[in-house]
């Protein structure tokens, strides 16, 4: 035994002590250590590293365009410096830009859908067919997309958190991302964080946002203005949420004409007799006497037979329902309009399937589109990241997360009326007001029953003239909610949005 040892004696207690002292020790370098490593990988672990490849883009009528596409995660902390999200996007960044090429960052809504439907369904440089009918999932066919928006403008699809590959670091702080605001201001930092990163400050900044995504990029437009410092130059719009009064309001008169045109636009579809005349007779048939009618007392008599058939004619739906229903057909419609053992999609009330619940009154169908073929672009998106992006998670991809719907939070409290209060026409006014450049650009399908486009002209028609006059407009196309999975439809706005982007504000 060495002599330095044969003084000490071992005893149970001294062996206590020691490990006491040990113990206090490590507790002290945990709490000394940074705070990213008090944080185990979680979850995260299950996200790849950033994947950046090179393509070519063949455009409809121009030179083929090379491009850089990046699919990776952006990471946000808290005030403590703790990792509490990444955000998974994908980057498509023309090699050879010109100065002052607009960037614009994309999202779908919801709340809790991925970005997946606009990326593989309009604006990426590929995109998927769903059969020869354009409703068939069970074999997804992804292809080169010519008419891309990247010909014109740099994209940045983003997954809000819970949705896609974006994930929090734990059940608990998820809660601090599912809300209206919550929402917005980690959109507004993920994309500040893109701009600072890939220096692109003096590029023009656009939103594109479908359904919630719509009223999400008025939200985020306004945190990326006050929290950020970042000017956006435009909002492009498609189906949007913007009034949550209107939202599928069946009882409220105005509502339901504003919902009306879109029932008659999907009945004319339907019996192939549509033309913009009719629709512009069911527009002010729906203003001028619907209106003023389902508002007041019930019609009687030779009054009311004319109401009911006009009304019946206009929408497909049986005279004696529209009769039992005053004419308020916002609950009734999905199982009537389409005749006897079919049912129709809020989606695209032009659409029809058999009914699945044929004895029952109300509609119990699983929606034909949303979950119909629509899925397809879940499955679709990942094998396309694998194969194509480089990008391949142990994760699935989440397409629609019903949890998030469920948590999110309106006006600082969950669903129900607090929904029916969220509005975005005050962000929109603001942003018109104190950016005199910012343009916007609504566009629908005729046949949308969920967020009709007579809402969207409702909200723009009562814009001060001074804001909307040049800057606000509403563009209607053939087909639903997704009415860019229509070809020719997608063609049309293609065009209408590149001389959006093309067109400059007069000051």
């Amino acid at each position: 035994m060495p002599p330095y040892m044969t003084d000490i004696a071992v005893t149970e207690e001294t062996a206590l002590r020691l490990y006491r002292i040990l113990a206090s020790i490590l507790v002290l370098l945990a709490l000394s250590a940074p705070a990213g490593a008090q944080q185990p990988p979680g979850i995260f672990s299950l996200i790849p590293n950033d994947s950046t490849t090179e393509h070519v883009l063949k455009t409809e009528g121009s030179a083929d365009l090379p491009y850089t596409a990046t699919a990776g995660t952006l990471d946000l902390f808290d005030q403590d410096g703790n990792r509490t999200a990444k955000i998974f996007y994908t980057a498509y960044v023309a090699k050879d830009r010109t100065p002052g090429r607009p960037l614009t960052f994309a999202f779908n809504g919801g709340p809790g859908a991925a970005s997946a439907y606009l990326h593989l369904g309009l604006l990426g440089p590929r995109i998927i067919e769903f059969g020869k009918n354009g409703n068939d999932g069970t074999t997804p066919q992804i292809r080169d997309n010519p008419q891309s928006w990247l010909a014109f403008t740099d994209l940045v699809m983003i997954d809000p958190v819970g949705t896609g590959w974006s994930r929090p670091a734990s059940d608990d702080i998820a809660k601090n991302f599912y809300g209206v605001s919550q929402d917005a201001d980690s959109l507004a930092k993920v994309i500040s964080l893109y701009v600072q990163k890939n220096d692109r400050l003096n590029a023009p900044k656009y939103l594109v946002g479908e359904s919630y995504g719509g009223f999400r990029a008025a939200k985020v437009a306004i945190a990326m203005k006050n929290s950020q410092g970042i000017i956006p130059s435009g909002i492009i719009m498609l189906s949007p949420f913007i009034e949550g009064r209107f939202l599928a309001n069946s009882d409220d008169p105005l509502s339901a004409a504003l919902q009306l045109p879109s029932l008659a636009a999907a009945e004319m579809e339907r019996t192939k007799s549509f033309t913009p005349e009719k629709l512009a007779e069911a527009e002010r048939f729906a203003l001028r006497d619907y209106l003023p009618t389902v508002a007041g007392a019930a019609p009687t008599g030779e009054e009311a037979e004319a109401f009911y058939g006009k009304l019946a004619g206009l929408t497909g739906i049986p005279k004696d329902v529209v009769s039992r229903t005053r004419g308020l057909v916002g609950d009734v419609y999905g199982k009537q309009m389409a005749g006897p053992g079919r049912v129709v999609s809020p989606y695209d009330a032009s659409y029809a399937v058999p009914d699945a619940y044929p004895e029952d009154a109300y509609g119990r169908n699983d929606d034909p589109i949303l979950e119909g073929y629509t899925r397809a672009y879940s499955a679709a998106f990942a094998s396309y990241a694998t194969g194509e992006l480089k990008f391949s998670s142990d994760m699935t991809y989440s397409l629609l997360n019903e949890d998030v719907n469920r948590r999110w939070e309106w006006n600082g409290s969950r669903g129900g009326d607090a929904r029916a209060l969220a509005s975005a026409s005050t962000d929109i006014r603001d942003l018109l007001s104190v950016i005199p450049s910012f343009r916007l650009l609504v566009a629908h399908g005729h046949s949308d029953a969920l967020t009709p486009y007579g809402v969207s002209r409702y909200v723009i028609d009562h814009l001060p003239t001074q804001l909307a006059a040049g800057r606000a407009e509403l563009k209607t196309y053939s087909g639903g909610h997704m009415f860019y999975t229509n070809p020719s439809s997608r063609a049309a706005f293609l065009s209408d949005a590149k001389a959006f982007y093309e067109t400059k504000t007069v000051e």
